[in-house]
């Protein structure tokens, strides 16, 4: 079972904006002059790290060329890749250590321009940031000059002892489980396969599955600005990743140096009330679509549900001979909401669908669930699951599910079902207990942290910003907002966006808190 709103990677969508408003400041601790930097030939960082041994905090890395990916590519130009050793369990430092998979392209300009490192997390969580970074290097080639473009896959994902808990075979079986149970007998269908899931992440990850938190991550992010030799942390985190930097301001607020947070995480929202907000995003984002294709949003949400419920009862044929069920179905409406720019591809999988044949959608399915053309599947699934549900401490149980089913459904008639019963059945049984009801985030005598709201966002919804903003903290949390469409916004075609965060990270010139920025 994939959930179908999974914190993901910068959608890039193609939207062009009027103008923006607001004026902006300069923080007079965070300008282009200050020492958040160190020269090109980084060695580890003069700060004191204690209680870490030397072996950890005076590793060198060895930047080497990268091999080939999960994805079946080796990015070559200046890419290259290194593996750093941080401990398995941060409560031990001293004692076992996991290997974790770094890219990174050196600063293109001068040393005496060079900022330091900016470290990129694109999501999920379980995104693979060896993958991610070198296909959206251009979109972030305004930063490559001053910066070391840096990325990662965390703890549990990809090339750093990810975890993957079933076989591909054991994943498409799972396609035909109903995530929206109608009988008793497929409740406890759709609960054994969760069961079964977390049985099988256990048996891969051993004693890691309870060492993959966003806490456990932070850790490590420190141990490697260290080890990059940056005084600062100067990061960029999108979706899931604007939670993980939000926890290491909490953590670390003394180490924050330029901190840029995109299509933002609600930090006060548990299992529940996240899972309510995505049903909110997504309906949201797909009456925006209905509209822009002339149709009445609340017919046109209507003429969806209908046809979901259709095949719920009859799974549509594909041209390759697999079933597109209702969960797939869904997955496939859902996919092409994150950018604008895919909204004529959800128009044409929808028309198909209703005339009997559901390829089109299933392939958008697959696209989100990393299914390739050969049947493999990747681990972003598996990862993103084992970390969320060691975070979660939240479980609720199938009757309390169903209790808010009526009020998921008053969300959204179309995700209301899906989103509803993934409360339960996303961690049902789970081998290992989850840490928090909601993630701790705020960050008192931090230096300014760029937070970015999309008031179209589907996935992580425009009013996590704000929330995030506040938790930060008075001085700290400075919201930025754009009013367009898809999941992220920078790089998305807002000049004022992209225009705020650059001087900000290029000159450390911090905008007013509330800055606008116009369609």
């Amino acid at each position: 079972m994939a959930r179908i709103a999974r914190w993901t990677a910068l959608a890039a969508a193609a939207l062009l904006v009027a103008g923006c408003s607001g004026s902006s400041g300069s923080d007079d601790g965070n300008d282009k002059n200050d020492d958040d930097g160190r020269p090109p030939a980084a060695a580890p960082s003069s700060d004191a790290m204690p209680g870490l041994p030397a072996s950890l905090t005076s590793q060198k890395l060895d930047w080497s060329g990268c091999k080939a990916t999960e994805t079946g590519h080796a990015p070559g130009g200046d890419w290259r890749c290194a593996t750093l050793k941080v401990p398995l369990d941060w409560a031990k430092p001293t004692g076992e250590t996991i290997g974790l998979a770094l890219i990174r392209s050196e600063a293109s300009g001068s040393s005496k321009d060079r900022i330091g490192s900016l470290l990129f997390n694109f999501g999920g969580p379980g995104g693979s940031g060896v993958d991610y970074l070198p296909p959206y290097g251009p979109t972030f080639a305004t930063f490559h000059e001053r910066y070391d473009l840096v990325s990662w896959d965390p703890r549990g994902v990809a090339a750093s002892e990810g975890v993957r808990c079933r076989s591909d075979k054991a994943m498409q079986a799972a396609e035909s489980v109903d995530t929206t149970p109608d009988t008793p007998a497929e409740e406890t269908a759709f609960l054994k396969d969760a069961k079964d899931f977390g049985q099988g992440c256990q048996k891969s990850a051993g004693k890691l599955l309870s060492h993959v938190s966003t806490t456990d991550t932070a850790r490590d992010m420190d141990l490697m600005r260290h080890v990059l030799g940056d005084r600062k942390m100067h990061y960029f985190g999108i979706s899931y990743g604007t939670e993980l930097g939000g926890v290491y301001a909490h953590l670390f607020p003394g180490n924050v140096g330029r901190l840029v947070l995109d299509a933002v995480v609600d930090p006060s929202a548990g299992t529940v009330g996240h899972a309510e907000n995505q049903a909110r995003g997504f309906q949201r984002a797909l009456e925006d679509y209905l509209e822009s294709t002339g149709q009445d949003p609340e017919e046109g949400s209507r003429k969806i549900a209908a046809l979901l419920k259709r095949i719920d009862s009859e799974p549509l044929p594909t041209s390759n001979g697999r079933d597109l069920t209702q969960q797939l179905a869904l997955t496939g409406i859902v996919y092409p909401l994150y950018s604008k720019s895919s909204w004529p591809a959800l128009t044409g999988a929808l028309e198909a669908a209703e005339d009997g044949d559901g390829t089109e959608l299933l392939a958008q399915a697959d696209s989100y669930n990393d299914r390739d053309a050969s049947g493999r599947y990747g681990t972003t699934t598996h990862s993103q699951r084992v970390i969320s549900c060691l975070d979660d401490k939240e479980r609720p149980t199938p009757e309390e599910a169903k209790r808010k089913l009526a009020e998921f459904r008053k969300i959204s008639p179309v995700f209301g079902d899906s989103m509803g019963w993934d409360t339960a059945g996303w961690c049902h049984d789970w081998p290992v207990a989850g840490q928090h009801e909601t993630p701790e985030v705020s960050a008192p005598g931090a230096k300014p942290v760029l937070v970015v709201g999309n008031t179209g966002d589907p996935a992580t919804p425009y009013e996590g910003a704000r929330k995030m903003a506040d938790e930060l903290g008075k001085g700290v949390g400075v919201q930025l907002t754009w009013k367009g469409e898809g999941h992220g916004a920078y790089g998305s075609g807002s000049d004022c966006v992209d225009s705020t965060v650059d001087d900000y990270l290029l000159d450390g010139t911090v905008p007013d808190d509330g800055k606008v920025c116009a369609r």
